[in-house]
């Protein structure tokens, strides 16, 4: 997938950023050419290889349609995860890194219907507000809107499926 300067992307796991410069360095002894990369919760600079792009699954951002179906998920999809915490850590783990918006929404729908029968461990609540976070992003910058109204849609759909949600600030 090619790339172009003023793309808003999302490198899975880390959030959404645009490409700030394409370049060619010799860091290897054979130049290669590169996407640098600012990103926008963090505003760290990170540059991410052409032939590395699939491998990390670099993408661009979800369009509005596609925003609606998982916001139609959150509120009527259903999630399966495996009861030993071990394994699904893993499989959520998994999930985060593959960069789809759909698992992502996943994560944080399996967490969020976990967390409402049990507390959760340290990690999976990192791995919820971390999921969180990437879904709130992603909203907002898909539909042209603030993080609030993001949150507000992300609340919303997930309270229709009559579940409780406290997202992190």
């Amino acid at each position: 997938m090619d790339f172009q300067i003023g793309d808003k992307v999302v490198y899975p796991n880390q959030g959404v950023g645009v490409v700030e410069q394409i370049s060619t360095r010799n860091l290897t002894g054979e130049p290669e050419t590169f996407y640098l990369l600012r990103l926008n919760a963090s505003s760290l600079r990170v540059m991410v290889p052409m032939s590395n792009v699939a491998s990390v699954g670099l993408r661009k951002v979800a369009k509005n349609s596609e925003i609606g179906s998982i916001l139609q998920f959150l509120q009527k999809g259903r999630c399966k995860a495996a009861q030993d915490w071990k394994g699904r850590f893993k499989q959520n783990s998994e999930k985060m890194r593959t960069g789809t918006l759909q698992q992502v929404a996943e994560v944080f729908k399996t967490l969020v219907v976990l967390s409402q029968a049990k507390p959760l461990s340290f990690r999976e609540k990192k791995m919820l507000d971390r999921s969180s976070q990437l879904l709130l992003d992603e909203i907002a910058i898909a539909r042209g809107m603030s993080k609030e109204e993001a949150e507000s849609q992300l609340v919303k759909a997930v309270t229709k499926s009559n579940l409780k949600v406290a997202l992190p600030s």
